[in-house]
């Protein structure tokens, strides 16, 4: 897993590398530097006219750096350091020097008045005015650049973090003064802003580079935030025994669909079936039977008393997970079926769809659910249960003290699924696409958590895996179908492939 820690703490992952590797601080923006470098000479020929603005701190130090090494190289390089108070950091005034004793290169110092440089399609700015450090707004001359910046055609290349842009909170932050950068390349490690919906048109696309900072003390700091990779999950799958049988791999029971709702438990069914549950019970309205019969026949189903909804609670005991919620409806007595259901339940259950909005109207019972129980909602279920929120940050802030007050984990879905455990403690999704964004692909997730906690896998391993091979698959799905023609049956036919990748550590 890549860790993600708050801003504050990187500054202390600098400072331990600069004492115990031990490095220069100098040395280590210019280590810096030479990745930025490569990363940008990558992307970008020496044809490509580069535009350099660079702030006083050490943000500004590595674009000073950035523009030197580009310059070497043949690139041609307009550089504006900003120094309207007349001081600079001392690495940031190393690297003024340095950059002096370049030829070839158009360098401007601004201190009072700052004559803007013509940006075309053609030109790259390169941000280093602010890093990860800030905590306030940029306002005045800083946010006059940005918004020029911004205006202009250029593509806009930022260093560690668009200017402008907190790390974590942006509540309070002013949009209109922030880069929007087509490439942020962040080093070493991702900062939590970047996973946020919100931030999407200041971040772009987002790159991580290696700059050496210290493995030891990564590996030793804590943080409640971390970003899961394909190794993980691959060690946490449970080989399956020679001499296993469908008993092994556990018995899940699915409550789910209503009239005109039948497809929902299809999806979340054979989702289930394809993802290792031993024996799938469906228990649905008699007038879904048919349908579900016919297009799950690996599924036993269990009919309700109700034609076309449920409206009675059911026996759990034989079970090892309970799945419930897509396609249910809201009718009242569904309402009161819900609540007898957690009520009489000692079995982990998986709340999903019309479960969560139901609860909404109860939220007390959430509290009441069994232990290892998980929640799936998207962000405007999860308003429904924590009220509303300004924005991506307070979503989850208030999702990760529902976990740990109610006691159960969250998969709150969106392009960076995140799971929290009732500790607080974070794991984002790094799988899925917006071909993912279709009705249905939320009952294929349900059907997949419930198969992994019926096998018996804990709360948090079944919800991260779950997250993380549901958005493989739609990934998989991406490639053969294009984002905009995949469907959620797309979704589950591509889990055999997500489940083998990950089987064969592919």
């Amino acid at each position: 897993m890549i860790k993600i820690f708050p801003t504050i703490q990187i500054k202390e992952l600098d400072a331990y590398t600069i004492e115990n590797e031990p490095i220069a601080s100098i040395d280590l923006m210019e280590r810096a530097s030479q990745a930025l470098a490569k990363a940008i000479s990558e992307r970008w020929g020496a044809e490509t006219p580069f535009t350099v603005f660079a702030g006083p701190g050490n943000n500004g130090g590595d674009a000073l750096a950035v523009s030197r090494l580009l310059a070497e190289q043949g690139y041609r390089v307009e550089v504006y350091l900003f120094n309207t108070k007349g001081t600079l950091s001392p690495d940031c005034e190393t690297n003024k020097e340095r950059l002096a004793r370049v030829s070839g290169i158009d360098f401007h110092e601004i201190t009072t008045q700052f004559v803007p440089p013509v940006l075309t399609a053609e030109h790259v700015v390169v941000d280093g005015l602010f890093g990860s450090g800030l905590n306030k707004p940029l306002s005045g001359g800083f946010a006059a650049v940005v918004k020029y910046i911004n205006s202009s055609p250029a593509t806009v290349v930022a260093i560690d973090v668009p200017s402008g842009l907190m790390g974590e909170d942006n509540t309070y932050n002013i949009q209109a003064n922030i880069i929007r950068a087509d490439l942020t390349l962040s080093l070493q490690l991702p900062k939590l802003a970047f996973l946020f919906a919100e931030n999407e048109p200041f971040v772009g696309e987002w790159q991580l580079l290696d700059i050496g900072l210290s493995e030891e003390a990564i590996t030793e700091k804590e943080t409640d935030f971390a970003l899961t990779e394909h190794e993980d999950m691959a060690s946490m799958l449970k080989p399956r025994g020679k001499f296993a049988h469908k008993g092994s791999f556990g018995r899940a029971l699915l409550i789910a669909g209503s009239q005109g709702m039948a497809g929902a438990s299809v999806l979340a069914a054979r989702a289930c079936l394809r993802s290792g549950v031993g024996l799938l019970t469906v228990h649905i309205p008699f007038c879904n039977n048919f349908i579900v019969q016919t297009a799950v026949p690996e599924a036993m189903t269990e009919i309700d008393i109700n034609d076309v909804r449920f409206s009675c609670a059911t026996d759990t005991d034989d079970y090892q997970a309970v799945g419930i919620g897509p396609g249910l409806g809201r009718a009242e007595d569904t309402e009161a079926a819900l609540l007898d259901q957690i009520d009489s339940c000692q079995t982990p259950m998986i709340v999903d769809a019309d479960a969560l909005n139901l609860l909404g109207e109860h939220r007390s019972y959430i509290g009441r659910l069994p232990k290892g129980s998980i929640l799936t909602p998207h962000p405007k279920e999860l308003e429904r249960l924590v009220g509303k929120c300004q924005n991506s940050y307070e979503r989850l802030t208030k999702a990760r003290e529902l976990a740990k007050s109610a006691g159960v984990y969250i998969i709150l879905k969106g392009a960076y699924s995140v799971i929290i455990a009732p500790s607080e403690k974070c794991w984002f999704n790094p799988t899925g696409n917006p071909g993912m964004a279709t009705g249905g692909s939320g009952d294929v997730l349900t059907g997949v958590v419930l198969a992994l906690l019926a096998q018996g896998y804990d709360a948090e391993t079944a919800a991260r895996m779950a997250a993380y091979v549901h958005g493989l698959a739609g990934d998989i799905a991406c490639k053969k179908h294009g984002a905009m023609g995949m469907t959620a049956g797309d979704i589950v036919t591509c889990l055999p492939l997500a489940w083998r990748m990950l089987e064969e550590k592919l």
